[in-house]
């Protein structure tokens, strides 16, 4: 009982963190007809401005982020076509991004190098989970059942790294870099100052909510092994 109360706190900690992240994105994602351009504009132009070469913007389905193997900068449709404090805070943060990129951050570097990583452990972990049934046929020996809850477990603590190393990375993206651009271009009237550190925070909010979710993930596979 006290087993199954602590997941469903656990869970809870996770998904609210999400549930906020939404309220506070769509609370200033009304138009503004006194901001100059959408997301995908601002984005453009501060590539441009800071002479940030070889680098597109793009409108994607798949989530506003950042690529440094396509140096692209990606917005969702909503803040690439957006007039909103939200589009243009969100762009400026992805812009951040380009701007550790072109730097040669460390933060973004190792984060690069984690994610790399995470796909090779993920793929060696699916195919592991996928074969260990057959292996454990042959061998017929009962250790060989452990062998894709290691794996699995693994997989997932994997995802935590990752997502705990996100973090560093899109807080200095936020509060380094994007905020002081949105200010000393005035891109944002100083009025709108506080309400943009607060969607940027809340984006960083992502990841720890993405991390408690795997963290739950991990407790769930641990209690399986331990049946």
């Amino acid at each position: 009982m006290l087993i199954v109360f602590g997941l469903l706190l656990f869970l809870a900690l996770a998904i609210l963190p999400t549930l906020w992240v939404r309220a506070v994105l769509d609370r200033h994602s009304g138009d503004r007809p006194d901001f100059p351009g959408t997301g995908g504009e601002l984005a453009r132009h501060l590539l441009d401005e800071m002479r940030i070469t070889g680098v597109k913007v793009e409108e994607t389905p798949l989530g506003d982020h950042y690529d440094p193997g396509a140096k692209a900068v990606r917005l969702s449709p909503k803040q690439f076509h957006g007039r909103s404090l939200t589009a243009v805070t969100i762009a400026a943060h992805e812009v951040g991004h380009a701007m550790q990129d072109a730097t040669n951050s460390q933060l973004l570097k190792t984060r690069t190098r984690l994610a790399k990583t995470a796909i090779i452990i993920e793929r060696v972990g699916g195919v592991v989970m996928l074969a260990a049934p057959l292996a454990i046929g042959l061998t017929r020996h009962p250790a060989g059942a452990l062998i894709p809850f290691v794996a699995g477990l693994l997989v997932l603590g994997m995802g935590v790294v990752l997502q705990l190393s996100t973090l560093p990375v899109e807080l200095d993206a936020s509060f380094n870099r994007a905020l002081p651009v949105l200010k000393a271009g005035k891109y944002v009237p100083e009025r709108d100052i506080p309400a943009a550190r607060h969607i940027l925070r809340a984006a960083a909010f992502t990841y720890v909510a993405a991390a408690l979710m795997s963290l739950i993930n991990i407790a769930r596979w641990l209690r399986v092994l331990r049946l």
